[in-house]
Order: C-alpha cells, then structure tokens, then sequence
C-alpha cells in the first residue's frame, strides 16, 4: 500500500499514486524492515529535479518495475529539501563508494538503514553505459538474499568510513597569508572568456565568488574585482537569468550560460541578491540594481506563500511544463514577432532570437552577445517588450510551485532582502523580510523557541537542523543592522543557544547536523561543506562573532574559534567545498566592527547608515549604542562616549579602534581609507 497520500510535501506526493508501496522515511518503515528483514530502497529526490521526474515516469510508474520493488524491499520516497540530513548521509555513502552524487538518489540500504550500494538514475533500459533499473533490482535482491556475509562485511567498512568521515580534522585558524594563497588558487580558476568556474555543466558558485569579492575588498586587487564583475554580468546576461520574469535557474548545462537546467529555487536566488547587492554597492552598476529588483520581484510575485497575516517563501519552480523540460520559458521567433509586432528586431538581435533557434530550434532568451547596457532610454524599451513577452508567457501553464517553506531557505532569502533594501534604499523589501521572519515565529516556531524545518499546508514538520538555526540566526542579525528592534538580537541568541545545547560536539567541537535527540539514521552528519546551500558550521562562525560584538559575551567568541578551529585541518587537503568556512574564519580573526554612539536628540544617525552603504565592506559589523548600552571591558565599545555633543562612530579592526569620527563624510572616508589594506589587526592584537 502506497502510504505518501498523507504527506505534506508536494514531492512526496506527485508520487502518492505510484503503483510502488512507498512509504515515508518514519519508524513505522524502519520497524518493518527489521521485522521482515527485508533491504530497504531508498530514493531521494525533489520537485524542481527534471531527473527525478523522467525516472518516475519511466520506472515508478510502471507496474511491473514496481512490482520488483515491492517484492524484494521497503520502498522508501524522501523529499531531500525536507530532509536534507537523510540525503547527506547517504550521498557521502554513495562517494566512498566511488561513484558521483545527484538526484534522484537511489541508495539500497540493509534493514538498519546502513547502505550497501547504490546510485543516482537508472534507466527503464540499459543505455548510457548503465544497466535496466529493473536489472539493478533484481541483481541487489539477489545478492541480499545470497551473499548477506558479504554485504555485512562491506557494510562494516563503509560504516566505519561514514563514522570517519564526521571527526573533523582540528588544526591551526586560517590567516590572511594562506587565505591569500587560496583565494588566488581559486582566481586561477575563473573562465577568462565566460567566467565562473569550470565547464559544462556549470554552477554559479557563489560561495566562491563571494570569497573573491572579500579577497578584492581585503587587498584592493582589481583582479579579483574584474574576475567577480565579469561572472556576475556573464550570468546576469546569460539565459540561466530569466529575462521575462527574472530569477535565476539552478546552473547551466553549457560552459556559457546560455542552457539553463530550468529549476529555480530560493535558496539559488537568495544567494544571488545577496552578491549583487555587494557588488552594486561597489560599483554602483546599474544592470546588477535591475537584476536585484527583478529577482526579488519574482520572488515576492511567484513564491510567495500568504494569507496569514505575514508572508513566506516556497522553495521552488520546477524545470518542466507540460511534461517538457523548460517549455514555459522558451520561445520561437514567430512567438516574439506575434507579441512584439513592428518593435521585434531591435528586441531580437539583443536577445538572441532567430528562426532557427539557439538550443533544440527553440530560443533562450539571453544577452550573451550583446551584454553591455545601454542607455536607459533603449533598455526602457527593451524592458517594455519584456512586458509585452511576459503577458503572452502568464497564459502558458507554469511550471509547477513546490510550496513548501523551509526555515533555512527563507533564512537566506529574509537576510538577502534586509541587506538589499539598505542598500538600495528599498523598505518594502526590508518589509518583505520583516513579514517573513515574523511568518518563521508565528508558524515554524514551538513555545520553547524551537524552529521547524518545514511548513507545507498549515503544518509544520520535522525538527529544524544546524542549517535552519544558523540561516534564521543570521537572518535576525541581518534584521537586527536594518531595524534594531531587540526583540531580533534576542531570537539570535536563543537560537544559537539552543544549538550550543543540543548540536554541539563537545569532543571534536563543530556543530552536528541534528539534534542529540535525532534517533532514525545510522550516524550524525557533521560537515563544514557547502552544499546547495551555505555550510552551517561556516555560517554559525560568522553569527557568533556578530553575537560576541552585539552583546560583548565572550563565550560566543570562544565558541567562534573553537568552531573555525575544528574543521581548518580539513581545508588544508581540500578548499573547494570551504569557501564559507574560509569567508567566516577571516570575518572572526578580521572583523570591522562600527560603533555608533548617538548624541542626546540626534537626528543624523541615518546619514553614518547611509555612509556605510556606500561601499561594499563584508565583514562590517555595526550597532547603534545609547548612553546607557553598558559592554565589559575586554569589549572594544567599552568606555566609548560621543565627543562634545555630537554623534559618533568608532571602528574597530578587532579590539584596535582607530580615533572617533563626527561626520558620516569622516567615516566613509576612514573606511575606504582602511579596507584595502588587507592587513587589519588581528581580534587578538594591540
């Protein structure tokens, strides 16, 4: 009996009338493998995944494919945007094994959950060098049934190998000589002609170029600036932007960025606003201030999930429409002609389109070849005839919307939309975030402050994970610079509390994935990597040391290094998967904190905000002290007065604070006259 009818998530149920005997990821499925012992298969997937939908319909539905499965296993369907920590586990599996991760995941696990082999997809045929799922199927069951000393034995070794793999290798803080050598192995790495890294297919990175930003800002060396404006613009040009509704897909399935894999999701786009947001500040670039808005424009249009009195984020739009991989965002010439009339050709030759097509006959609109921006006369009118596209678009049948809210995804998204409404002087996107923080407290949130993971039809479910807490937490801060409302910095730090309680690994430091209460899979994961999402050890070394400079409680700091500590041995060997850490370990040892201490009736707060707006400063750490804000001495706010009356700001590169300034003019210039020096103080010198 096919059990997903009663899930929440709309993964899970695009797959409720499968004739397989799916069930969720529960005791319930467990209990029943140990009692029949019979292996479970466990496929992992989501919405959004054009792969994940072929093999559901070439095997999943398929009576005689599922008669295999229930036969021979305990079939078990998970969707792994609401449980990432399943998906984690067994994806490391699945690398030790040798073979590359994705989705859909197929791992064959024995009834204690423990994996002994699997895959990704499978074809209902062998063709692509693969066997027949239906093959593989009978070709596992037969060798449980056979050879269980032999599957016991590899089980052992690979378990064993799990278990290494969360031990995080402890060394030496990374400092700014070998992050240097770092940042330039990655700069080595950018595409010269498209930008970005590697070929096809080709993900954004944005952790990464997010690392070469910071390098630029710590140095002053226009490489690392070049390198990062020309695989932002290359991406924000290319056809993985939409250029009708905006947003961006996943990667691109080409080196180019013209063949996007057409699934849009929050966390991707989130991550997006908050680069472009820095790197505008910078440049003051007027393609990366249309992108942003564009981008949040589709967001509060297209995932927004309401009446509720606040408003969150859903988590995706799928890649496919009609049963056909991005049909909703492609268009023939005869399409453009018909919308666009006499005004066609100008729209044409800067989008790309021709009668024959640039990708399977069809186009993709881009402006690969035409990237400039022109003036905002001619852009005005191009973007009249993206309306003109978009209301002939808004007739097809859209892809479809998984709705679910996650609390990590919108933590992203809500502190995107914080930063990016300072900056660009926006408050209904400062709004935004304040309504979908206040939806996390009112919905995802337990009388004890414990969040949700994920919230799908008035019900939220499963126990919120590192990612969630550090991502909220963050989020709160980011809220907290924008608005200081101390009700924000409170969230923060009981949040974080909570994660100091109930994820910390008091052996080898670094937090958890899960909670210690977590029962139902064979080990913790604990990792530093980013994955689709920012790492949430890298990301709780950041939050900590805001908290520390926010409240002046010490333990945070100690909490900081501990964190930083614990998993730099590993980037030694590996620094790919580290750009977070990496960011966050030079934020802790480097930050720039700006203490603003307001005079009695001041009225020009707002111009030293506006000040420190005008620049990109990352590692910026800012709060607003009264007379009667008290810090403890080792504090750098400790003592710290406004002179003769007036307003005043202090920074501070760690605990060394240079002379007060009075004017928002006198700090912009202290700052800009700073931040490239790349040799800040260290948090632990005079």
């Amino acid at each position: 009996m096919n059990l997903l009818a009663d899930e929440t998530s709309p993964y899970l149920r695009q797959h409720m009338d499968n004739p397989v005997e799916w069930m969720p990821w529960d005791a319930a499925a467990l209990d029943r493998a140990r009692s029949e012992d019979r292996p479970i298969l466990l496929s992992v997937g989501y919405s959004a995944c054009h792969w994940c939908h072929v093999m559901a319909h070439e095997s999943f539905e398929d009576q005689a494919t599922a008669d295999l499965m229930n036969r021979h296993f305990i079939n078990i369907k998970v969707d792994r945007e609401e449980r990432p920590d399943i998906d984690a586990v067994y994806q490391s599996a699945l690398s030790l094994m040798g073979k590359a991760g994705g989705w859909p995941l197929t791992m064959f696990l024995t009834p204690e959950a423990k994996p002994f082999w699997g895959g990704t997809y499978f074809p209902p045929q062998p063709r692509y060098g693969m066997p027949s799922f239906k093959e593989v199927l009978r070709g596992v069951a037969e060798s449980y049934a056979r050879d269980k000393d032999k599957i016991g034995h590899n089980v052992q070794s690979l378990t064993k190998a799990l278990d290494k793999l969360q031990n995080s290798q402890t060394g030496s803080l990374i400092r700014r000589d070998l992050l240097d050598k770092i940042s330039g192995n990655f700069l080595s790495l950018i595409d010269p002609a498209n930008g970005g890294i590697g070929g096809a297919p080709k993900f954004p990175n944005l952790t990464i170029i997010g690392l070469l930003w910071d390098s630029y800002v710590r140095t002053g060396n226009n490489e690392y600036k070049f390198a990062v404006i020309h695989s932002l613009t290359q991406m924000c040009q290319g056809g993985i932007y939409d250029h009708i509704g905006g947003g961006f897909s996943r990667y691109s399935v080409d080196e180019e960025w013209l063949v996007p894999h057409f699934e849009k999701m929050l966390s991707d786009n989130a991550l997006f606003i908050t680069i472009l947001t820095e790197v505008y500040k910078e440049t003051r670039h007027p393609l990366f201030a249309r992108r942003i808005g564009e981008t949040i424009d589709w967001a509060r249009e297209g995932l927004t999930i309401g009446n509720l009195g606040y408003s969150a984020f859903a988590s995706s739009r799928d890649a496919d429409s009609e049963g056909v991989e991005g049909k909703y965002y492609v268009w023939t010439e005869a399409e453009v002609d018909k919308a666009l009339g006499s005004g066609a050709d100008m729209f044409k030759r800067t989008y790309d389109v021709t009668k024959f097509g640039n990708w399977e006959k069809v186009n993709i609109l881009n402006r690969l070849k035409n990237p400039d921006y022109l003036t905002e006369a001619e852009e005005e009118r191009l973007a009249e005839g993206r309306g003109k596209l978009k209301a002939a678009r808004n007739k097809r049948p859209p892809p479809f919307l998984d709705n679910k809210v996650l609390a990590d995804w919108n933590g992203l998204m809500i502190s995107a939309l914080a930063r990016a409404g300072a900056a660009l002087g926006r408050p209904e996107w400062t709004a935004g975030a304040e309504s979908a923080f206040r939806f996390m407290t009112a919905y995802m949130m337990d009388k004890n402050g414990r969040l949700c993971h994920a919230w799908c039809g008035g019900r939220a479910k499963r126990a919120a994970m590192l990612e969630d807490y550090a991502n909220m937490a963050d989020a709160a801060l980011a809220l907290y610079e924008v608005t200081p409302d101390p009700a924000l910095l409170a969230h923060a730090a009981a949040w974080t509390k909570i994660l100091n309680d109930e994820f910390w690994d008091a052996q080898h430091h670094g937090y958890f994935m899960t909670p210690s209460s977590a029962a139902d899979l064979p080990i913790r994961p604990k990792s530093a990597y980013d994955s689709a999402v920012p790492s949430g050890n890298g990301t709780m070394i950041g939050v900590l040391t805001r908290l520390y400079y926010l409240t002046g409680d010490a333990a945070y700091l100690d909490r900081a290094e501990k964190t930083a500590a614990s998993f730099s041995g590993e980037v030694l060997h590996h620094t790919f998967p580290f750009a977070t850490l990496l960011r966050n370990c030079d934020f802790f040892l480097n930050p720039v904190f700006v203490a603003i201490l307001a005079a009695p009736g001041a009225t020009d707060i707002g111009g030293f905000y506006e000040a420190l707006q005008s620049f990109s400063l990352p590692s910026l750490i800012k709060t607003t002290l009264f007379p009667e804000d008290v810090f403890p001495q080792n504090h750098p706010a400790f003592g710290k007065i406004a002179i003769g009356g007036k307003t005043t700001a202090y920074v501070c590169f760690g605990q060394h604070c240079l002379p007060p300034v009075t004017s928002p003019q006198e700090l912009e210039r202290l700052l800009r006259q700073e931040r490239h020096k790349g040799g800040y103080p260290a948090a632990n010198d005079e």
